[in-house]
């Protein structure tokens, strides 16, 4: 099951009406993310396999998953939103075992993504997973 966080994400979804609400959903997330220091923005952190600048700096809490990140496009931004909301709080040796993109289907977004952008939320995850 996923973080209660992103219970409360797939319950607003579904009670959005059309794809064009939930995308103003995600980059409202993306909005209200706390700004990533420039520190962080090295090409350690750097995502690779993303059409846009995305990075992700990835801390351990007490054994339980932690992140920040940042991109240059507003949708994705929005995704690192969403990536928060079924991560942060897991612990790090159950985050490999979260199938990601099946929790992404709950949402819709499979289906409303461009290639490229799913390709870096695969790659996203895959760090995020990779990592813990």
């Amino acid at each position: 099951m996923a973080q209660p966080a992103f219970e409360d994400l797939v319950d607003t979804f579904e009670f959005l009406d059309d794809w064009e609400d939930r995308y103003r959903h995600v980059i409202d997330m993306g909005k209200s993310l706390p700004a990533m220091d420039d520190a962080l923005k090295v090409p350690a952190t750097k995502v690779d396999g993303c059409a846009s600048q995305v990075w992700l700096h990835i801390t351990d809490d007490g054994g339980k998953i932690a992140f920040q990140g940042d991109s240059d496009a507003i949708i994705v931004k929005g995704l690192i939103g969403v990536l928060q909301a079924l991560f942060v709080g897991v612990p790090a040796d159950q985050a490999a075992q979260i199938d990601a993109m099946a929790e992404m289907k709950r949402l819709g977004l499979d289906g409303h993504l461009s290639a490229q952008r799913s390709n870096g939320l695969r790659a996203m995850i895959a760090r995020l997973q990779g990592a813990a």
